[in-house]
């Protein structure tokens, strides 16, 4: 059983940087397909950004390509750094995970949310307008 912690929302001004954190309590990461979501009150979940392996992959919703990157250490956290942060990105951040052999999502730049098995609590990020 894969589990995921998230950190590092907050506040931030609009034009600002915050970066998120996930925490998982596996060590083979690179079995593991991942994806940032994200919710915003009355709207639907929505996929950001996903990684993978072996290929390495990574894909992002058109909304935030150019301003938020994800990325891996080489222990067992990935990342999304988000810059140049706008009102429209309020929204409760999820952090979201699939072992390769079950799913792809990353691959097929599908980002649908019913594809990731395991799923962190969530961190509120405020951008106020």
């Amino acid at each position: 059983q894969l589990q995921l912690v998230e950190s590092g929302g907050g506040l931030v001004q609009p034009g600002g940087s915050l970066r998120l954190s996930c925490a998982a309590s596996a060590v083979e990461l690179d079995y593991y397909s991942f994806g940032w979501f994200r919710q915003a009150p009355g709207k639907e979940r929505e996929g950001v950004s996903c990684s993978e392996m072996l290929p390495t992959l990574t894909h992002y919703t058109n909304s935030v390509r150019g301003r938020f990157t994800i990325s891996r250490d080489n222990k067992s956290t990935v990342y999304l750094q988000m810059d140049s942060l706008k009102p429209d990105d309020t929204a409760v951040y999820y952090c979201a995970a699939v072992h390769v052999t079950r799913a792809r999502p990353c691959l097929s730049a599908s980002m649908q949310s019913n594809e990731y098995v395991y799923w962190g609590q969530g961190t509120q990020v405020t951008v106020p307008s």
